[in-house]
């Protein structure tokens, strides 16, 4: 679907570590890479309801020397293979470290931002997904709705201040979808 320079889609951002894959600590290996089940039929209902898919991850292993830039996108490619072609529409990432003050690093919302610049997405109508208060500072600070599951560090996340709190990504999707369906 082509987007004229005047039109605006929504978006659903999502964290990768904990809320579409098994966290395991700065993954560098692709070997690790586990998507959640249920995950890519979830994606794929939101996408085919109109919404952008937006990953927006936080890489602090590169900087910190746990693994190499090609090391995170060998983890990438593997992570798109297993979910299944043409889910993600684009993948930020930020490999700041947390001491560093970065317009880029969650739960600052630079990234956000780059994303709705390159995609003409409308925040307004879109939404966070994460497991962590970092995420859902992340959407709050850039004027999304938010969601967090209870997947990965979510389950122990209390008081984040979440709009929304999900068991995973594809209850997170139905409820989605069931407000704006």
């Amino acid at each position: 679907m082509t987007v004229s320079s005047n039109e605006t889609r929504p978006a659903v951002f999502l964290d990768r570590d904990g809320t579409i894959i098994r966290d395991v600590d700065y993954c560098g290996d692709p070997a690790q890479v586990e998507v959640f089940p249920g995950a890519a039929h979830a994606l794929r209902r939101l996408k085919a309801n109109g919404y952008q898919l937006i990953i927006v991850t936080n890489q602090s292993g590169i900087a910190r020397g746990y693994f190499s830039e090609n090391d995170y996108r060998a983890v990438e490619l593997e992570f798109l293979r297993q979910l299944g072609d043409d889910l993600i529409d684009d993948t930020y990432y930020c490999a700041d470290l947390p001491e560093i003050n970065s317009r880029r690093r969650k739960p600052a919302p630079g990234m956000i931002f780059e994303a709705q610049r390159d995609h003409h997405l409308d925040l307004g109508r879109s939404y966070f997904i994460g497991d962590k208060t970092s995420d859902i500072e992340c959407g709050r600070n850039a004027g999304v709705r938010t969601i967090l599951v209870q997947t990965g560090y979510g389950a122990r996340e209390i008081d984040c201040r979440a709009d929304w709190i999900a068991r995973d990504l594809a209850h997170a999707a139905e409820f989605i979808l069931g407000v704006n369906g």
